[in-house]
């Protein structure tokens, strides 16, 4: 029987589940919308779509690593507590694993196909909601990759290995001994991971961002009434300074407290033996950006109360 795209758009909107979906569950019951939607709560994808709507800002961050290349992933849940479970932690560590293959291409790792699973990342982690029975999500993934030297990671306050709530992945590029970069290269993912740097260095950061840092410090300078001459040179300066604080290699090294992350870099060539550069790092924090609801308890009280 052929399935019309009305008959798809109304099990959509009865039951929240996704077009392609429904569009299987109608083919599988021969276009009877009842019996679509009994097929689509077999498989928890009904009861999944129902706990959509929930704001999953917690969950793991989760590492893998592969000869020269690693992943770093996210994947969302409503609460902490699912991040405490064996279940959910062997699903981020898979998915992790599986995002070094994609190149850390989000939409890619949705589709691949899951190991032992009920079919693609984006079916197993449909199939976890119905089981756990909350909200999750794969929100983002990243790889990077080097051709010469190590990629690190690090992950901080871990729950199990390569899972947490920060996770740092940063690419060195060296032809020097690797158990000596890979050492190197963890204490710079926990110096990022601390620290935060938005780039390398200043060339790489944001043009957008530079100006509008330059716009509002040409403002504090300018209501100083110094002299246009001066009130450039006050912008430059708190530019530098600016640079000082977002960028990786002008950031004084937390390990030691003392060197810039560019001379801990050269300092650590004479152990290395060869030149250093870190190629690219990725920094995730769990739960960042999402906009998490405030919960009124006061309001639900009062209208527990019937008030």
């Amino acid at each position: 029987m052929a399935i019309n795209a009305q008959q798809v758009k109304n099990l959509r909107e009865m039951t929240g589940v996704g077009m392609m979906d429904c569009k299987k569950a109608l083919e599988e019951t021969n276009g009877d919308i009842d019996a679509a939607i009994d097929w689509l709560r077999t498989r928890g994808l009904a009861k999944a779509a129902k706990k959509a709507s929930r704001v999953a800002s917690e969950g793991l961050i989760g590492v893998a690593k592969k000869d020269k290349g690693a992943a770093i992933v996210e994947v969302n849940s409503e609460t902490d507590f699912v991040a405490r479970n064996e279940q959910f932690q062997k699903m981020v560590a898979t998915i992790a694993n599986l995002a070094i293959d994609v190149n850390g291409d989000l939409e890619k790792l949705s589709k691949t196909s899951y190991p032992g699973g009920v079919g693609t990342v984006a079916d197993e982690i449909t199939e976890a909601v119905a089981k756990i029975g909350e909200n999750m999500n794969l929100r983002r993934c990243a790889a990077i990759f080097v051709d010469e030297g190590v990629v690190s990671s690090y992950v901080h306050t871990p729950v199990a290995e390569n899972l947490g709530k920060i996770g740092v992945l940063v690419a060195l590029q060296s032809d020097g001994d690797k158990q000596a970069l890979s050492e190197l290269g963890r204490q710079i993912a926990m110096h990022i991971a601390a620290i935060s740097p938005l780039a390398i260095s200043s060339d790489e950061l944001d043009e957008k961002l530079v100006e509008s840092e330059r716009a509002v410090f040409r403002e504090q300078a300018l209501a100083s009434g110094k002299p246009a001459e001066i009130v450039e040179k006050m912008v430059e300066g708190r530019l530098r300074k600016f640079y000082e604080e977002v960028c990786l290699l002008s950031q004084t090294f937390v390990i030691d407290g003392e060197n810039k992350v560019s001379e801990a870099l050269k300092l650590a060539e004479k152990k290395v033996g060869a030149p250093i550069k870190i190629k690219s790092f990725v920094r995730f924090a769990l739960g960042e950006g999402i906009e998490k609801k405030e919960d009124d308890f006061a309001a639900e009280v009062a209208a527990a109360a019937g008030s």
